[in-house]
């Protein structure tokens, strides 16, 4: 005869507690499951852009690019890895190049219609406001320091890692400042690239109170037509001042300007002493392992465009790992937001009304780092870092009065 057995009331209760919990755990399994986002990014970048060269990346000039903004965006999304696990976040990924500003702008609007949230860009200056200006989706500038892109040219969705020109001359200027050289010859290529940043250097020294005593034009060149604006030596005689800044964009002529000058001054500005957002041998904030790690996986030093490429995909995973579904307004919104840690030593963010990342800047003249801007002393009401670059009193970008 079969046997009945009962359970008692209290294995009932315990079974029953049992399936709730399960059943809770499983439901919020589910749940995470649902909230996982996968990102889409694109890093638009020049194929067979100059200052990738093979010759000029021998060269090493400061300031220029060592390798492709892909490098550095890699190393980011690899030293973010273990929060977006945490918070079941991907980001999918794809480098696509562009050989003319036409094929840039299709390759970017191409990338927003495939559902893309996000471009990061290492594109000439002009491409990048034109390729902007074509898409709705956020688009940081890891590559171009020209200033119209934080001003005139300027978008809502354009943010900036890459520190701009004036940053960096503005850095140079507080340089000067503190170590009392205040009499300074400009000298400065003839290209227009070259007479733009003139232009900013200039703005830089008058806002710091110091004096250009003269601004003369230099040119690389054989021709013995041209001799007296290819040698160093005529262009630095004849006056009195406490150094040379230059302004040499292709970096050539700079380089061997330190020991070619009429009277034994510093130089500083393309060549001597230059203002970077990063250099390999800075050694503190935990910037050694940063700049080890890339080393070590791209045999290479870690550039200023290494950095802002290593910091767009911090600040990328930061926001979307704070998200529960990926969506580019979202996305412009929590980038505009954050407090970034970039291994300098301060928390970074998105200036709103240029878009532009504050940082620190080192200083540096190939071997090491010789100081740090804003240089100690200098004030500021609210951020000293805002004495670097335009300030939000001088509302240069339209789009974001």
């Amino acid at each position: 005869m079969a046997q009945l057995t009962l359970t008692p009331p209290s294995q009932h209760r315990a079974y029953g507690l049992l399936r709730r919990v399960l059943g809770a755990g499983l439901l919020a399994l589910s749940s995470a499951a649902a909230m996982a986002a996968t990102w889409s990014v694109t890093v638009l970048e020049e194929s067979n852009a100059p200052d990738l060269e093979k010759t000029r990346l021998e060269r090493a000039y400061l300031g220029h690019p060592g390798g492709p903004a892909a490098d550095g965006w890699s190393l980011g999304l690899e030293d973010t890895e273990f929060e977006l696990e945490a918070h079941k976040t991907k980001i999918s990924w794809k480098v696509q190049s562009a050989a003319s500003l036409e094929a840039a702008r299709a390759a970017a609007q191409q990338a927003e219609k495939a559902g893309h949230q996000a471009l990061v860009a290492n594109l000439p200056a002009g491409w990048l406001a034109a390729v902007a200006a074509a898409v709705k989706i956020p688009v940081i500038n890891v590559g171009a320091g020209a200033d119209s892109l934080r001003e005139a040219q300027c978008q809502r969705h354009l943010l900036h890692t890459v520190p701009s020109e004036r940053m960096r001359t503005d850095a140079l200027a507080q340089a000067l400042v503190a170590r009392k050289w205040s009499q300074v010859l400009l000298l400065a290529g003839t290209s227009a690239e070259d007479l733009v940043r003139a232009a900013t250097a200039q703005a830089s020294l008058q806002r710091y109170g110091l004096k250009v005593v003269a601004q003369r034009p230099f040119k690389q060149t054989a021709d013995p037509r041209d001799r007296d604006l290819a040698n160093p030596r005529l262009l630095t005689a004849g006056l009195s001042y406490d150094a040379v800044w230059v302004v040499d964009s292709s970096g050539e002529f700079a380089r061997s300007l330190g020991y070619s000058l009429q009277a034994p001054r510093p130089v500083v500005g393309d060549a001597g002493m230059v203002a970077v957002a990063w250099h390999a041998q800075y050694e503190r904030y935990g910037a050694p392992q940063v700049s080890r790690r890339f080393a070590k996986n791209f045999k290479r030093p870690m550039t200023q465009q290494d950095w802002a490429s290593w910091m767009a995909a911090k600040a990328i995973s930061v926001a979307a790992a704070s998200l529960g579904k990926a969506d580019a307004p979202a996305l412009l919104q929590a980038l505009n937001q954050l407090s970034l840690d970039g291994s300098k030593g301060v928390s970074m963010q998105f200036r709103p009304w240029d878009g532009q990342l504050q940082q620190t800047l080192l200083l540096t003249d190939g071997q090491g780092v010789l100081g740090l801007a804003p240089v100690e002393g200098v004030l500021h009401p609210r951020n000293a870092l805002d004495t670097l670059g335009a300030d939000s009193g001088e509302k240069r970008c339209p789009s974001r009065l």
